[in-house]
């Protein structure tokens, strides 16, 4: 059954967003490798980040016992024996120490056949990477990748968080998906709404070799009905925070209303 969003489906952004991020990568090669062949290849990299604030994601991306769990696999204390005969006031409320919880986070890299070399990068986001410590770091690969003259895509498609990059003239929508090509000194923007479907992109190679082409709506159709998504969705409640406007809301009950 097809998503009631014409473009990203807000409810994709809470529990089912690492399954939507691995599919979707999956997917974005799946549609890219037959306009590469034979000069280029692309290939699913996975590297591993440290959510060192996983609280702020509590209730959304992550359940409260699935943190539980990750805190009672990696300490076990011991049981505080010692005694004491002044009478203390008895704590009002106990909580579980929240550890670190550790993201894969997959990332499509275009490399030549020839040397193996990088040439572009496609990234899409992590709530992760969205915050600190995490964005720094991130910030710091654009970085690189820019001065190793790599074209780098990246696709946002989480309202929560920091963007990469910051700019007077970027428009305030939920949804972002940007091209830095290499040596260019811009980046160009394609800016989504709610109503919005996801743009079709350019994926630039090297000189004299033409751009291919992606269909983003079409990759996040196809995982949508791969993976069953409405099963594990209720569009009777409101899609995770942060808060959409009262537009959005009103519209979004319309859409919803004949689902």
């Amino acid at each position: 059954m097809p998503s009631p969003f014409p473009g990203m489906d807000p409810y994709l952004e809470a529990g089912l967003w690492p399954d939507v991020h691995n599919a979707l990568s999956g997917k974005l090669r799946a549609f890219l490798a037959p306009q590469l062949r034979p000069k280029y290849a692309a290939r699913l990299e996975i590297y591993v980040v440290e959510d060192t604030s996983p609280e702020c994601e509590i209730g959304i991306l992550y359940p409260d016992v699935e943190v539980l769990q990750i805190r009672q696999r990696t300490s076990t204390p011991e049981p505080d024996t010692r005694q004491s005969n002044i009478a203390t006031t008895p704590a009002q409320l106990t909580l579980p120490v929240i550890q670190p919880v550790t993201v894969r986070v997959p990332t499509i890299e275009i490399r030549d056949t020839t040397n193996n070399v990088l040439v572009s990068c496609i990234e899409i986001l992590s709530p992760a990477n969205k915050r600190e410590p995490n964005i720094t770091d991130y910030r710091k690969k654009r970085l690189r990748l820019y001065n190793a003259n790599v074209h780098l895509i990246e696709i946002d498609l989480l309202r929560r968080g920091s963007r990469p990059f910051n700019h007077p003239r970027l428009p305030d929508v939920p949804y972002l998906v940007t091209l830095t090509r290499a040596g260019s000194g811009v980046i160009d923007v394609w800016s989504v709404t709610l109503q919005d479907t996801l743009p079709t992109i350019p994926v630039p190679l090297r000189e004299p070799d033409p751009d291919a082409v992606l269909d983003l709506q079409a990759a996040l159709n196809a995982i949508y009905s791969e993976a069953g998504y409405d099963l594990s969705i209720d569009y009777n409640k409101l899609p995770p925070p942060p808060a959409f406007s009262k537009t959005d809301i009103k519209w979004m009950q319309a859409r919803l209303a004949d689902y």
